[in-house]
């Protein structure tokens, strides 16, 4: 079983350039955006926003540490100068933050994000991506910020996955779960989309139960 101590958690985001603050940060901003929308906004405009400025947020602060940025195939990521990893941040459902439960994406994903769950760990050779980042951009292991609102507040976590079921990101080789100071109220439920993928052939909801 993984260490939960906050000690542990701290130390283990460090080894990966993280910190709390820059993911509490991220989504309290990400929170005002949403706070923004109105009832005259597009139905998925508040889940999409949060999505899309969670990201933003991050990619733009360690942007100043010299890491880079990728909007490819709607997966926006932000990549450790040494493209030993990157992140981006995803809507959950499940146990999020909770290791004794199951977690996976709340909104179904399509090849290209299959692509690069299941070759995370795996190391490769360079190929076409080389002059940008110095190895094929599929290849850099990338880390989920998991994020699910319940109840007003918010969970979160952030995981590496290995492999999907289906079209959920269900199975992970390693989950932190992250402790958020009170982001406060956002007022709507912004988990009910991120972003379909570019190759999905347009967006797919799909509601179901998911126990706990």
């Amino acid at each position: 079983m993984q260490n939960l101590s906050g000690d542990w958690r701290e130390e283990r985001l460090a080894q990966l350039d993280f910190t709390i603050d820059l993911f509490h940060e991220s989504l309290d901003a990400a929170g005002d955006e949403v706070r923004r929308c109105t009832d005259y906004d597009a139905p998925a405009m508040r889940g999409t926003t949060f999505w899309s400025r969670t990201n933003r947020f991050i990619g733009e602060k360690k942007a100043k540490e010299g890491w880079d940025y990728t909007t490819r195939d709607s997966i926006l990521r932000t990549i450790h100068p040494s493209r030993s990893h990157a992140v981006t941040a995803v809507s959950a459902a499940g146990g999020v933050g909770d290791l004794k439960k199951k977690v996976r994406s709340r909104n179904p994903k399509g090849p290209k994000m299959a692509r690069i769950v299941e070759r995370n760990g795996q190391f490769a050779f360079m190929s076409r991506d080389a002059v940008l980042y110095g190895r094929e951009l599929d290849e850099i292991p990338t880390w989920c910020l998991l994020y699910k609102w319940e109840k007003d507040r918010l969970l979160a976590e952030l995981s590496l996955p290995i492999k999907m079921n289906g079209k959920f990101v269900d199975e992970w080789l390693e989950r932190i779960p992250l402790d958020l100071p009170d982001l406060g109220e956002i007022g709507v439920d912004v988990n009910l989309l991120d972003a379909p993928e570019g190759d999905n052939g347009g967006t797919e909801v799909i509601v179901e139960l998911l126990g706990g």
